[in-house]
């Protein structure tokens, strides 16, 4: 059962009836992101693979929280998802700028085309960010697109103080 935060649309955990939508609005997320980082040319598509196996995993942890909204229907009983978020919680070393050390990371929020502008990611990161305080999360960051940021900048995030790189082996 989901749960309704205001109007808005039902929310609930994923389960592990719901990994093949999981992975396909994954990788629909990295098809809209596009460029070479996160969609490469040269990439195939055996990550799909270790992506389902990640999630399983995944649907069980504390430290994880999948949630996600339900399509409508297309009349033959297959309602597919039409949105999903994925967070998780971290336990870094606690520090003057970081007191108990519990970093959130929003993973990723998506909507299939067909169910977009409809509230579905409102409603999700205010669940996820429900479930962050509900675990005395220090700090959550997340990294935006351009059509998602406004609804972050909304929900109260921020530009990120600290400096980012990145290294790949």
């Amino acid at each position: 059962m989901g749960q309704r935060k205001g109007n808005g649309p039902a929310v609930r955990q994923a389960v592990e009836y719901d990994l093949v939508e999981l992975v396909r609005l994954r990788a629909l997320l990295f098809e809209d992101l596009g460029g070479d980082f996160f969609s490469p040319a040269s990439a195939d598509d055996d990550w799909l693979d270790a992506l389902a196996v990640v999630l399983k995993e995944q649907l069980t942890s504390d430290a994880v929280r999948i949630l996600v909204v339900d399509g409508d229907g297309d009349g033959d009983g297959d309602r597919g998802l039409a949105a999903c978020g994925i967070a998780t919680i971290e336990q870094r070393l606690p520090g003057p700028h970081l007191r108990n050390g519990r970093i959130g990371h929003v993973i990723g929020v998506v909507t299939d085309p067909s169910y977009r502008r409809r509230g579905h990611s409102r409603s999700i990161m205010r669940s996820l960010l429900d479930w962050f305080g509900e675990r005395e999360v220090a700090r959550v960051d997340l990294y935006a697109s351009a059509e998602g940021e406004p609804l972050y900048r909304e929900l109260g995030f921020t530009h990120h103080p600290d400096p980012a790189l990145y290294w790949r082996p």
